[in-house]
């Protein structure tokens, strides 16, 4: 997909593109660049929240930024605008370039832009950060249907500006209902949000939509009824003094005020579509079984003061790791995809390794390359660069694309085991639960030996139960005799 077009020959644009594997959107996390910083060719700009990572984006070309398209926060569809540059400054006119929205809408975007942006000194200006003025975002956004009326963008253009604490009141409520409500028509609304309209007392065609398409939001409501509980009040005090019983008011605002509502998107909109996906699709087994790993862990010790293992990260995850592609390389059929469309089993003669990784921005699943070729060094590298670079959020969408099987550390959390759910196209997850001191029978005694609870998950469609259970069995033999890295490998 080409990313930039051409305005004029003195202004470019540069359009928000596919990062990876046909996404269609990304939030803009942060800007690095305001209007009027010089940018050179390969600059990154800005980073952006795709549904499987955060990446930055490179301008391709030199000049001057003229416009940020979409301020921080707002959720962009591949292929729009997003910057526009000025590749010959100084050389005539500054206005900008021509606008891909409808002449018609200009009248009543004008009023709305001119006295906030215009006055704003060139260099960096925090118009597009935070909670500024929403119109500049909004008002290059492709819209739907027909354009709103002068009267009704004015209207809301002062609601913002009220709303955002640089504005006088509305004065009429009479436009929002044109505004809030389509020709003829009731408000478009949501059946929860009718709800709490109905419970504040709002009447619907009184507020004015932000949502797409003109769909009136739950904090369209809260809004709309705001300048209401702030006028209850005052009315009931002006005329008795000692009766001030507007205490009920709390109570039309306890939903906001005890519930937080969050907007799904991003990893959190892409895990949650893979997971539903993944669970109604392929039909799950898990097996569980208890192995005694204190073996293992005599040898992560040794493997900690062995200097071939000098400067990379030893742990227990490492030697599971290496059991588990030791166990496929004795089953191989337990490496395969589901085919649905062509009704194929599709055998994997490679181990692209998932390692489950919990981020400040959710779960991702970043997999280590032909992990079945890389002695334990290597793996050991691989495996701290994936948890290294997944906890800086730097983990690229190529990163977690074509995994074969994966792993779930949840005994970090101190969990005992867990039924993990596949990755979608995978055709097991192993989940490793916490290692313990527990009483164990060794050698006919009861002693303390160093326990943990492994689970398999398997697609049932292609791994019946008695290859998942050799599976799972090899990989639980292996930690409990680590030498057999060495006699089955």
């Amino acid at each position: 997909m080409t990313t930039m077009t051409e305005t004029s020959a003195r202004f470019r644009e540069f359009k928000m593109p596919d990062v990876g594997e046909g996404l269609t959107e990304a939030e803009i996390l942060k800007w690095f660049v305001q209007p009027g910083d010089t940018v050179t060719d390969g600059q990154v700009v800005c980073e952006v929240e795709t549904a499987k990572a955060a990446v930055e984006l490179p301008i391709p070309f030199d000049g001057v930024v003229h416009e940020l398209r979409f301020p921080e926060g707002t959720t962009v569809d591949v292929g729009q605008v997003i910057i526009a540059i000025d590749v010959a400054p100084g050389s005539g006119d500054a206005s900008a370039p021509a606008a891909a929205a409808p002449a018609a809408a200009a009248p009543a975007q004008e009023p709305v832009e001119a006295p906030e942006a215009e006055a704003e000194p060139k260099g960096r200006t925090p118009v597009l950060v935070g909670y500024g003025v929403a119109e500049s975002s909004t008002k290059r956004r492709p819209r739907k249907g027909a354009a709103a009326a002068p009267e009704a963008a004015a209207v809301a253009a002062a609601v913002q500006a009220e709303l955002n604490g640089h504005g006088a009141p509305v004065p009429a409520p009479a436009a929002p209902a044109s505004a809030g409500a389509p020709a003829g028509g009731r408000p478009l609304a949501k059946p929860p949000v009718r709800k709490l309209a109905k419970d504040l007392g709002i009447d619907l065609a009184t507020v004015v939509p932000t949502g797409k398409d003109g769909i009136i939001t739950r904090e369209d409501v809260h809004a709309a009824a705001a300048p209401a509980a702030a006028e209850a009040p005052a009315a009931v005090a002006s005329p008795v003094a000692p009766e001030a019983p507007a205490a009920a008011v709390p109570a039309a605002v306890s939903d906001s005020a005890r519930e937080t509502r969050i907007p799904v998107k991003g990893v959190r909109k892409a895990i949650a579509q893979a997971m539903v996906g993944s669970a109604f699709t392929a039909p799950h087994v898990t097996e569980f079984v208890t192995v005694d790993v204190t073996r293992t862990m005599k040898l992560v010790a040794e493997l900690k003061e062995d200097k071939d293992m000098a400067g990379v990260r030893v742990n227990p995850l490492l030697i599971i790791a290496k059991a588990l592609l030791v166990a496929i390389k004795r089953n191989p059929e337990v490496n395969a995809a589901w085919d649905e469309a062509n009704q194929e089993i599709v055998q994997k003669h490679y181990v692209n390794l998932g390692i489950a990784a919990a981020t400040p921005r959710g779960l991702i699943v970043p997999n280590i390359k032909d992990a079945h070729d890389k002695t334990l060094p290597q793996l050991a590298e691989a495996l701290g660069e994936l948890v290294t670079t997944a906890r800086d959020g730097k983990t690229s969408p190529a990163a977690m694309a074509g995994g074969t099987v994966t792993i779930t550390n949840v005994g970090v959390f101190g969990v005992d085991t867990g039924t993990p759910i596949l990755n979608p196209g995978e055709s097991a997850i192993l989940a490793v639960g916490a290692i313990k001191l527990q009483p164990w029978v060794h050698k006919g005694k009861v002693k303390p030996r160093q326990v943990t609870t492994l689970a398999l998950s398997f697609d049932h469609r292609l791994v019946d139960g008695e290859l998942g259970s050799k599976v799972l069995a090899d990989v639980a033999a292996i930690l409990e005799q680590p030498k057999r890295l060495i006699t089955w490998a």
